[in-house]
C-alpha cells in the first residue's frame, strides 16, 4: 500500500462535560498538529497516491473552519464532548466528503482509504481511519 501524508495544525478552545476529564471540564485551550494520510494500492497514471498540493489545500481549508473556535460555541458540537479522538472523526468525515466533491482532482479517486491523526501534544495523539466510500 503506497501512502501520502499532509501536516498542518489548528488552535481551538474547549470544555468537557464529565468526571472522567477532571479540571479540562473548565475552558481550555488546544493546539493540534494534524496528519492527513491517504493510502492506494497502486498510483495513478502520473505515479503519484495524490497530488500533494491539493491535500495540503484540503486539509488546511478544512482545519480553517476549526481554527480559532470555541468548539462549545459551535452548533455542531452542541452536547458533545470534543475530545481528541472526536475531532479526529470529524476531520476524517470532512476529507471524505472534499475528495467525493473532487476537490483532490481526479487522481484521488483511487484513494481506498485515508487516517487522519490529531497530535495533542509530542506524547498523545489520535487518530481515525477508513474507507472513501
Amino acid at each position: 500500500m503506497y501512502t501520502v501524508t499532509v501536516r498542518d495544525h489548528f488552535m481551538i478552545a474547549h470544555s468537557f462535560h464529565g468526571e472522567a476529564f477532571g479540571p479540562a471540564q473548565r475552558l481550555h485551550g488546544a493546539t493540534y498538529v494534524v496528519d492527513l494520510e491517504c493510502r492506494r494500492p497502486e498510483l495513478d497514471a502520473n505515479g503519484m497516491v495524490v497530488d500533494i498540493g491539493l491535500a495540503t489545500e484540503v486539509l488546511r481549508a478544512t482545519l480553517a473552519a476549526l481554527n480559532y473556535r470555541n468548539l462549545d460555541e459551535e452548533p455542531a458540537f452542541t452536547g458533545r464532548n470534543t475530545t481528541t479522538e472526536f475531532l479526529a472523526r470529524v476531520v476524517f468525515d470532512r476529507i471524505v466528503a472534499a475528495i467525493g466533491r473532487g476537490e483532490l482532482g481526479p487522481g484521488a479517486r483511487g484513494v481506498e482509504s485515508i487516517r487522519v491523526t490529531l497530535h495533542e501534544s509530542h506524547v498523545a495523539s489520535a487518530s481515525f481511519s477508513g474507507k472513501v466510500l
